[in-house]
This record gives C-alpha cells, structure tokens and sequence, in this order.
C-alpha cells in the first residue's frame, strides 16, 4: 500500500491588490475640500499610500484575516480526522493481512485505495476552497480601498494615487505627498461605522429584549 497522501498545509498570502496608478478625473468645481498638494502649474495632483502599513492597520483585514484563519484550522483538523481515519485502517489491515484470504485482502486493498483517492480529492477540493476565500478577501480589499482613495481624491484635488511598498517602482516621494495615515483613519471610521448599527435598524431592534 502506498502511504496517505501528506496532511494538509494551507499557507494564507493574503495580499493588498491596490491600484498602482488611480486617475480620478475630477475637476475644480468637483472638489469639496482643500488640496493637500498644490501645483500652481496646473500638472496632476499626486499623493501616495504605503501598502504595508495599510495591510497592517486596516481592522477590516485583521478582522477577516482572522476568520480565514479561523475557517482553515477547521478545515485543517476536518482534513487530519480523515487522514488519520485512513492510516488507521491501513495500520489495522497490515496488522491482520495475515489471517485474510488473498481475495478478503485484495478486497480490503481496493477499499483502500478508494478510501485515500477520496482523501486527495478532498484535500484538493479544501485547497481550492481556501484559494477563492483568499481571492475573494483580496478583491473586497481592493474594492474597499480603491473606493474609498476615489472619495478622497475628489475630496482633496487629487489626480493620481501611487501604491509604496518594497516591490514597487516608487523609490523615493516627498512625506508632503504621503496621505497613508489620513487614509487609514478614513478606512478604519469607515468600517466602525459599518459595524455600529444605529438605532431603529433591524439588528437594533432584533437585539432589544
């Protein structure tokens, strides 16, 4: 008998996909604030946010990071019970090969096999559940930040949003053109408000006695 295949091992890369450059077309009458970067030439306005530190910082990603995480140890210890259901039955069935008959033990075998081709099938099937609940984390990131850099782009004049991080072609910018601090406090009330339900709206009332 071939051995089970081994238990699973889900690594969560869960990666901020901002936009690398975000044009936001909007014109001197659209803004409803002051510019944080003035350009008296009339070339764009330009500002830029630190991914890592959003990634870092954002609660709405800690919070659903943490329920992947939460999700795949279930899914991981779901994965090890059959697994180990498996070598059981492997262990029990070299212990008494002995007294089969050879079709009791070709029988036995072939049960086997079924059994730990289902288990990689399984595995497979776990692995690409984990893999759209990540795809899935990443695009509502994506989505979530990019709205939000549009609103503040017409809010402050700006024309063009950099993302900063290690692997990016921004080597050097001005602090003057960081916004990552004023962004993230804009993110965060964002998903607090989110999260507070205000009075009269069914979760209050479903909640009261």
């Amino acid at each position: 008998m071939k051995n089970i295949s081994p238990i699973l091992n889900v690594v969560l890369l869960v990666a901020v996909a901002v936009l690398y450059y975000l044009h936001f077309a909007s014109s001197p009458s659209d803004q409803t604030g002051g510019s944080l970067i003035s350009s008296a030439s009339g070339e764009p306005l330009i500002a830029f946010i630190n991914a890592d530190s959003v990634l870092k910082n954002y609660a709405y990603l800690d919070v659903r990071r943490k329920e992947l995480e939460e999700k795949t140890k279930k899914l991981d210890q779901e994965y090890r019970n059959r697994a180990q259901g498996l070598q059981n039955d492997i262990t029990s069935y070299q212990r008494n090969v002995g007294n089969l008959t050879l079709s009791q033990a070709r029988a036995v075998e072939e049960d086997l096999q079924k059994k730990q081709q289902n288990l990689r099938v399984y595995e497979q099937s776990l692995t690409q559940e984990l893999m759209g609940e990540e795809a899935k984390l990443n695009k509502e990131l994506y989505d979530r930040v990019t709205a939000y850099l549009k609103k503040y782009g017409r809010a402050n004049g700006l024309h063009m949003v950099l993302k900063y991080d290690p692997t990016s072609d921004l080597l050097f910018a001005g602090d003057s053109l960081d916004i990552t601090s004023e962004v993230l406090a804009g993110l965060n009330s964002e998903y607090q408000n989110e999260k507070t339900p205000t009075p009269g709206t069914p979760a209050d009332s479903a909640s009261a006695p």
